[in-house]
C-alpha cells in the first residue's frame, strides 16, 4: 500500500514508520522540516519526503494517489492554552486535502475522552477527531491514555520523579485512575486497523491490561527499578504549584507540565474494549512495559523521544534555517587543537557523545547551573539529556541544544541553542586534516545578539567561556589520546 504519514518526526511517527516499512508499504512522509528526518539508505527507495505545515492549506501540487493516511499531528506541548484553535485549523486543512485524494482510510490517534468533564487537551483531541470524521474519507479513531515506552513523555516524567525523589509530595488527584498502554501495543493497533473494513468510520478506546492510579504507576515504576519510595498526598497543592514543581523536577517543558497536570484530574480508562474483537492482541502489562523500555535504553535502541519533537524545545525552529552559521554581527569564541591522526575515530566518538550523562567534558557544575538558571526563566534546562549515548542525528534534542547537523564521516557537529537567550547561539565542532600524521579539531561558539541586552549578556559570560570552552576542547582530545 501507499500510505501518507503525517507527524513522521514525532514520537509515534518515528516508531510507526519502520514498522510500516517492514511490511513493505511505500510511505509519503509529510514533515514540517525535511532536514530533521533521517532515514537509513536501505529504506529511501520506499519513502518520499514532503515538506508542509498543515496549519496552512495544502499546495495544489501535493500527491493525491495513495491508499491510506495517518494523522499524528499534535501540538499539546507547544503552548499552555490556545492549542485547540491551532489543532482545529490543522485538522480542517488536512480534511480539505484528503477529500481530494484517492485515500480510502484515515487513522487517527487521539486520547480517551469518555469522562464527564474533560481537560482542554482532551477536548482538543476530541474536536480533532470530530473534524476528521466530517470529511468524505472514513476515519478509524484510536483513543489512548498514558503511552509507556522508552523516550515517551509519560515514561521520562515518571522516571525523573521516581529516580530523583525518595519522598514525593503529591496532589490529591494522584488517585485518578488511568489505563496505561505500552508503545508496542499502540504501534500494533495502528498497523492492525489498516485496511480492515470493519474498523473504518469507527472509534476505539485502547489501553493495557492494568487500571492504575497515578500513584500506583509511580510505585510500580519504583518496584521495577528496585527503589524504595514514599508518596505523601497534600490536598492543598494547587494545579499551578503542581505544574511548576513538575517543570523543575523533570525534563518536561512548562506548557506540557501545565497540560499534564490538568489532564491528570480526568480518569482515562477504557469503557468499551471492542477493539479486541477486531485486533486481538496480547496486551503488555504496565510493569512489563517499563522493563521493555529499560531494555531498549540499555541497548541504546531508543528509536524516538518526545524531547526530539519540534514543539518540545523552547523555540519553534526549522533546523534547516540554522544550518548556515552567520558571520556578521556576531561574537565568536574559536578554539583549535591538533591531535594524532590515528586518534580520529576516538575524537569523533567523544564529540558525538557530548552532553547527557557524559557531560560537557569540563565545568559540568557550571553547565548544570546554567541549565538551572534557564529553567528559572522558563527555558528547557539540561534535563532533556539525549536520545542515544553515542549517536546523534539532525533534529535530536541535546540538553538545551538542538542538533542541526551531525555527520561523522565529515567530522562535523553543529548545535543550535534552545535556552532562553537575548539572541541566537551556535556551537560547532569540525575535524580536518593538517598533514598525514596530524588532524585539527575546531570548536566555535557563535552568538548573534539581540539589542543591547544581547551584547551585555555576551560580555557577562565571556570570563566563563575563557576557561570552559578551552577545557572542553582539551579534554575531548585528552580522553581520546589517553584511551589506547
Amino acid at each position: 500500500m501507499k500510505i501518507l504519514l503525517t507527524g513522521a518526526n514525532g514520537y509515534i511517527g518515528r516508531r510507526l514508520m519502520p514498522a510500516l516499512l517492514d511490511q513493505g508499504h511505500h510511505i509519503l512522509c509529510v514533515v514540517r522540516d525535511a532536514s530533521r528526518l533521517s532515514l537509513p539508505d536501505s529504506t529511501k527507495s520506499q519513502v518520499e519526503i514532503l515538506e508542509h505545515d498543515f496549519k496552512q492549506p495544502v499546495p495544489a501540487d501535493f500527491p493525491t494517489e495513495f491508499d491510506a493516511a495517518y494523522f499524528l499531528i499534535h501540538s499539546m506541548r507547544s503552548s499552555i492554552s490556545g492549542f485547540s484553535k491551532s489543532e482545529e485549523a490543522t485538522a480542517r486543512n488536512f480534511v480539505q486535502y484528503i477529500d481530494k485524494t484517492s485515500c480510502q482510510q484515515v487513522v487517527y490517534l487521539g486520547g480517551i475522552d469518555n469522562a464527564e468533564e474533560l481537560s482542554e487537551h482532551l477536548k482538543s483531541r476530541q474536536l480533532v477527531g470530530e473534524i476528521l470524521s466530517s470529511g468524505k474519507v472514513p476515519v478509524t479513531q484510536l483513543k489512548a491514555g498514558i503511552i509507556v515506552g522508552s523516550g515517551s513523555a509519560s515514561f521520562e516524567i515518571i522516571r525523573d520523579l521516581v529516580e530523583k525523589l525518595p519522598i514525593m509530595l503529591a496532589p490529591k488527584w494522584l488517585k485518578t485512575k488511568c489505563q496505561p498502554i505500552a508503545i508496542r501495543n499502540v504501534i500494533q493497533y495502528l498497523i492492525g486497523v489498516l485496511d480492515v473494513p470493519d474498523t473504518r468510520g469507527k472509534s476505539f478506546e485502547i489501553g493495557g491490561p492494568d487500571i492504575l492510579s497515578y500513584k500506583e504507576m509511580l510505585m510500580g515504576f519504583a518496584s521495577v527499578r528496585k527503589l524504595k519510595r514514599v508518596i505523601i498526598s497534600i490536598p492543598v497543592m494547587t494545579p499551578n504549584l503542581s505544574s511548576h514543581r513538575l517543570y523543575f523536577m523533570t525534563s518536561t517543558t512548562y506548557p506540557l507540565a501545565v497540560n499534564l497536570v490538568h489532564s491528570m484530574k480526568v480518569p482515562v480508562v477504557v469503557k468499551n474494549p471492542e477493539i479486541q474483537k477486531h485486533i486481538p492482541l496480547d496486551l503488555i502489562s504496565y510493569k512489563e512495559s517499563i522493563e521493555l523500555a529499560f531494555s531498549k535504553i540499555a541497548q541504546n535502541l531508543v528509536l524516538s523521544s518526545w524531547k526530539d519533537s519540534r514543539v518540545a524545545g523552547a523555540k519553534d525552529i526549522r533546523t534547516s534555517d540554522f544550518i548556515e552559521v552567520p558571520k556578521y554581527g556576531c561574537f565568536v569564541d574559536e578554539k583549535k587543537m591538533t591531535f594524532p591522526a590515528n586518534k580520529k575515530e576516538q575524537v569523533i566518538t567523544n564529540v558525538f557523545s557530548i552532553g547527557g550523562s557524559r557531560g560537557w567534558y569540563y565545568g559540568n557544575a557550571l553547565w548544570r547551573l546554567r541549565g538551572w538558571l534557564d529553567k528559572v526563566v522558563g527555558g528547557v534546562g539540561l534535563r532533556r539529556g539525549r536520545r542515544d549515548e553515542t549517536e546523534l542525528i539532525a533534529g535530536d534534542a541535546l540538553d538545551f541544544w538542538r542538533v542541526i547537523k551531525a555527520d561523522k564521516e565529515e567530522g562535523t557537529l553543529l548545535l543550535f541553542a534552545e535556552m532562553k537567550l537575548p539572541g541566537e547561539a551556535w556551537l560547532s565542532f569540525h575535524l580536518r586534516n593538517v598533514d598525514k600524521d596530524r588532524m585539527e579539531i575546531e570548536q566555535v561558539a557563535t552568538f548573534r545578539p539581540t539589542g543591547l541586552a544581547g551584547r551585555l549578556y555576551w560580555f557577562s559570560v565571556l570570563p566563563f567561556h575563557a576557561f570552559i570552552f578551552k577545557g572542553m576542547i582539551r579534554n575531548i582530545i585528552l580522553e581520546a589520546t589517553e584511551n589506547q
